[in-house]
């Protein structure tokens, strides 16, 4: 009697929804024609269906082998760090964020443009830390017979040898005022006996000004590389000052050819692809690490505490190391809550749909699509097909039942 309540609501909730999914699955998307298994079947014909198959085997091979991973090695260093409560609440903070919400915040994260996604913000200023050349996309010099300077492969090189003591001057075009309205006045570089000269906009906001020749008004091209070129080898290579001008030192006496790289031309480097298709899964896997790293922790830490510190200390005394310690014997005792940890990840990412839905936009959605998500989608998301949608479900769940047993079996033989 005590147990009817609990047993009408397992029926209801559990036993019924599975059975009406079999039979489901054995009809069309109509529910009107039994069409047997070729449902089943279409799931590993269909280019689509295997598309997320490939992407949850990726999932169960990739993310609980990093969550597990990452989970001990935090719960072993919050054992040596003095904050290591705040330690712990910080990492397991996101388990208190939905994963609607992950989503929305690792959408924001992985932006393409640096000034809004985090990711590629944290990418371009390391990138800039080690690339000094200032990017100028678009510019070039003038296209008729009185431009002093050519395109040739991308680059621009000057028309005539240049000589020491004559500086060069290279004026480019196609920038709008608005690129260059930080950048300091043009100036014309001084003589002497080195190779000079100035890159400079030879634009003039409103029109007016004298082509190939520097106005008070316009604007020098700073961290332009350069490069004096003599018998089709590179011989010198400086950079351009904020005011355009350059200079070549200890260059020997000749005449050499001016060049700007093309790499002076091409667009900034913006960072990474994060939304893309070819790196949509793995950035999704990265905000479910995030997620659940910290609940990884919590679990393996409380195992670590009921490890024996005899044996610990026993290894130390008979001269082990550190790390000799955490291999042969701290692994060792924790094994059953790191495959406790390691088979609860699995269940969990074969089960992962939010995050997908949230984080990867339409256009790429095929190349991140999983199980759960293409059941719903087949179902109620444009698909109408529930048959389909239903033989998902059913094989979706056939992969979780046996983690599922054998968890239940480990807790069942730890309890005894």
């Amino acid at each position: 009697m005590f147990l009817l309540p609990a047993a009408l609501l397992l029926a209801a909730w559990m036993i019924y929804p599975v059975v009406y999914s079999i039979w489901r699955s054995l009809f069309d998307a109509t529910g009107d024609r039994f069409v047997g298994l070729g449902n089943y079947v279409s799931i590993f014909t269909d280019s689509s269906t295997l598309t997320t198959i490939r992407n949850n085997i990726i999932w169960v091979v990739v993310a609980p082998i990093i969550v597990t991973a990452l989970g001990l090695v935090f719960a072993v260093l919050t054992e040596r760090i003095k904050w290591s409560t705040a330690f712990k609440l910080v990492l397991f903070m996101p388990m208190a964020v939905s994963l609607l919400a992950a989503g929305v915040i690792f959408r924001l994260v992985y932006e393409q443009d640096p000034d809004k996604g985090v990711a590629n913000a944290i990418i371009t200023t390391v990138h800039d830390a080690f690339s000094t050349s200032a990017s100028y996309p678009g510019a070039r010099p003038r296209e008729n017979d009185q431009a002093p300077a050519v395109v040739q492969d991308g680059a621009v090189v000057t028309r005539q040898e240049a000589q020491a003591g004559t500086p060069v001057l290279i004026p480019l075009v196609g920038l709008t005022q608005d690129a260059v309205k930080d950048a300091a006045p043009a100036k014309a570089a001084p003589g002497g006996d080195g190779l000079s000269g100035t890159v400079w906009l030879d634009v003039v906001r409103g029109g007016g000004g004298t082509l190939n020749q520097i106005d008070p008004q316009e604007k020098g091209l700073g961290g332009i590389t350069v490069e004096a070129v003599s018998g089709g080898a590179v011989k010198a290579t400086t950079e351009t000052a904020a005011d355009g001008t350059f200079r070549f030192s200890g260059l020997q006496a000749g005449s050499y050819v001016v060049r700007l790289p093309q790499s002076n031309f091409t667009a900034p480097f913006n960072g990474l692809t994060w939304l893309g298709p070819s790196l949509i899964t793995p950035a999704i896997i990265g905000a479910y690490i995030w997620v659940w790293a910290g609940f990884a922790m919590v679990l393996i830490a409380a195992g670590l505490s009921a490890i024996p510190r005899d044996a610990l200390e026993a290894a130390r005394i008979d001269g082990a190391t550190e790390w000799q310690v955490f291999r042969r014997i701290t692994v060792p005792l924790l094994s059953p809550v790191l495959l406790v940890v390691f088979v609860t990840m699995i269940i969990n990412v074969l089960k992962v749909f939010d995050l997908v839905f949230i984080i990867a936009p339409g256009s790429v959605q095929p190349q991140a699509n999983v199980i759960a998500l293409e059941m719903w989608r087949v179902s109620f998301g444009g698909g109408g097909n529930q048959g389909l949608g239903s033989a998902l479900s059913i094989f979706l769940l056939v992969l979780v039942v046996p983690f599922m047993i054998f968890n239940i079996r480990r807790f069942r033989r730890d309890e005894g």
